[in-house]
């Protein structure tokens, strides 16, 4: 097994006495269940009494951070861009837009920054005021200091501006200038060696703090470490000194130069931060090993992937498996995504990185999407609108089998018909089409009227449902008078057997009204139909299903079978009547 670069953090569970009991866990999707065992530990004697609490162990605590969203909900934006443009540029192009996004970045992470300085500020109890401005702010009072000192500049701007062709205007050349790097320098050096005579000639000696600025702007080291109280970091005295050395130092050397400015700015009596290692790593162009620093010191995995992304699209990312098959990039993408799930809202942003895994991101969706707590019925339309967009059939099932649970628990019938429905689970559909006809017979109505009557196409899910929208058809016709198609369908659904025995005495029942119309319903043929479903019914030929011997059950039955007899004869007397004329 390999080694651990650093040693595990210490959790310290509150209300848990160390070596007192041991510890029982679960683990969640985000999280782990942390709660002491009711058994004592080898070697200790009764148990006492135990920490009666259940602790609950996030493992991306910053995600649930508020100050954090405007930074996860705006860089997911510039990631899902880039990805989306990536193949569409090349060359130059290709390289400008990466720079683009990088500075898009950097801007997100600025303004987090603000917002928490800004919070910070506002929390101090002391009341005391502090003045956070920006750096950038000083500029505009240097660009005053300018206007006033050189008057003509803003009159020779707008004159070369309002020229037919400003850069060939003579004045052009005066406004703007460029110069190339070894002009450059010989302009420093010419510089930096009039800085040295003046100070070799004792120009300053009667200024002390002239002389210390002069020395500052040769580039002394000592009389830089002076002012080490006005630095905050190493670096910031690297800038400081490199600035006023060496300020065309190339990139290859700068890592001599950040070695020696940290020796220098500690002076062995502070070992380096986090931050100086993942520094130090930058500046030797070491990008798996500055990727490997800030997993290891960061508190989420949202820096390391998003710089490994495009660090990835800038073909700077030599190719790095992994033991279990994924490469850097997808891996932490995955871990970034999988923290992102475990926040009630920010789930939504981790779909998207998963999208852009193309080895293993379609996997982890369906496992963590399956997770979800589904707490309202439009949160679960919005999880299963992305599982259809993605053709995950089975966590589209899955997802509609938990709500019509649900609401079928909630007793709220037409809601689960829907959901059962959706899901294509005929058995489900079956059981609450029992509910509704059992509940048809309590109260003598149905509920959910305008859902029955639009079921369409999807009755044909299941029989039982079949029948509980032919049924409704039924009522519908009865009640609009069409008396001779709700007879014909009142048969169809005694004959063809897609009823419930337990339904038939109501079925039969229902025909009595329509036995008893001045005309002639049904026909004799149809009557002796409907006679042998009531004797079938009595003599408990189907399923076992038998007359329960009761007075309201026989009465029916006499009913029944009276007005069978009656319409028999009516119908008898109607068709010889036909036929004799």
């Amino acid at each position: 097994m390999e080694e651990l670069d650093v040693e595990p953090a210490l959790t310290l569970v509150p209300g848990v006495a160390p070596g007192r009991g041991r510890l029982h866990f679960q683990w969640g999707p985000g999280e782990m269940l942390v709660c002491e065992a009711a058994f004592p530990g080898a070697g200790h004697g009764e148990k006492g009494p135990g920490c009666p609490y259940i602790h609950v162990l996030r493992k991306d605590q910053d995600i649930h951070l508020h100050t954090l969203r405007k930074l996860f909900n705006e860089s997911h934006g510039i990631f899902v861009g880039l990805q989306r443009s990536d193949e569409e540029l090349s060359g130059k192009s290709k390289k400008a837009q990466l720079v683009g996004v990088s500075k898009n970045y950097r801007s997100v992470i600025r303004a987090c920054m603000e917002d928490m300085h800004q919070m910070a500020a506002e929390q101090e109890s002391n009341g005391k005021m502090f003045s956070l401005t920006a750096a950038g702010h000083l500029l505009l009072h240097l660009l005053d200091w300018v206007r006033l000192h050189v008057c003509d500049v803003d009159n020779m701007v707008r004159e070369v501006l309002s020229s037919e062709n400003p850069s060939k205007h003579e004045l052009f050349w005066n406004l703007g200038n460029t110069q190339t790097l070894t002009e450059m320098e010989l302009k420093w050096q010419h510089w930096h060696e009039e800085c040295q005579r003046y100070l070799q000639d004792g120009t300053f000696a009667s200024n002390p703090h002239m002389e210390s600025i002069c020395k500052i702007l040769l580039g002394d080291e000592n009389a830089i470490l002076e002012k080490k109280e006005l630095m905050t970091t190493w670096y910031h005295f690297l800038v400081t000194h490199l600035l006023y050395s060496h300020p065309a130092v190339k990139p290859v050397e700068l890592r001599f130069y950040a070695q020696s400015s940290l020796d220098q700015f500690l002076g062995g009596e502070n070992s380096p931060e986090p931050l100086d290692t993942i520094l130090m790593a930058a500046f030797e162009f070491e990008i798996h090993q500055v990727i490997k620093e800030c997993s290891i010191a960061l508190s989420n995995w949202w820096f390391v992937a998003h710089l490994t992304d495009l660090l990835d699209h800038c073909k700077l990312l030599q190719s790095h498996n992994l033991y279990f098959g994924s490469n850097m990039r997808e891996f932490l993408l995955l871990e970034y995504a999988s923290g992102l799930f475990s926040h009630h809202s920010l789930w939504q942003l981790g779909v998207d990185y998963f999208d852009h895994c193309s080895e293993y991101g379609r996997v982890y969706l369906e496992l963590h999407i399956e997770r979800i707590p589904l707490t309202t019925e439009q949160k679960a339309l919005k999880v299963l609108r992305i599982c259809e967009q993605r053709q995950m059939h089975e966590q589209v099932r899955s997802i509609c089998k938990i709500m019509a649970m649900k609401a079928l628990r909630n007793n709220r019938l037409g809601s689960a018909l829907s959901w059962s429905i959706r899901a294509k689970d005929a058995a489900f559909a079956t059981l609450i089409s029992d509910r509704f006809l059992k509940d048809y017979c309590e109260r003598g109505s149905f509920s959910d009227l305008d859902l029955i009557d639009n079921l369409g196409p999807s009755m044909l899910l299941s029989d039982r449902l079949t029948f509980l929208g032919k049924y409704r058809e039924f009522h519908r016709l009865y009640g609009e008078k069409r008396f001779s198609e709700a007879a014909k369908l009142l048969l169809m659904l005694m004959t063809a057997h897609i009823a419930p025995c337990s339904f038939w005495m109501t079925l039969l029942t229902d025909a009595l009204p329509l036995l008893e119309q001045k005309e002639v319903i049904f026909s004799a043929e149809q009557t002796y139909e409907l006679m042998r479903c009531l004797e079938d019914l009595t003599a408990g030929k189907l399923d076992n299903q038998k007359l329960q011997d009761d007075d309201i059950e026989t009465t029916k039955v006499e009913m029944l079978r009276l007005a069978f007899a009656r319409n028999l004869a009516r119908a008898i007397v109607k068709e010889g009547t036909l036929e004799g004329s």
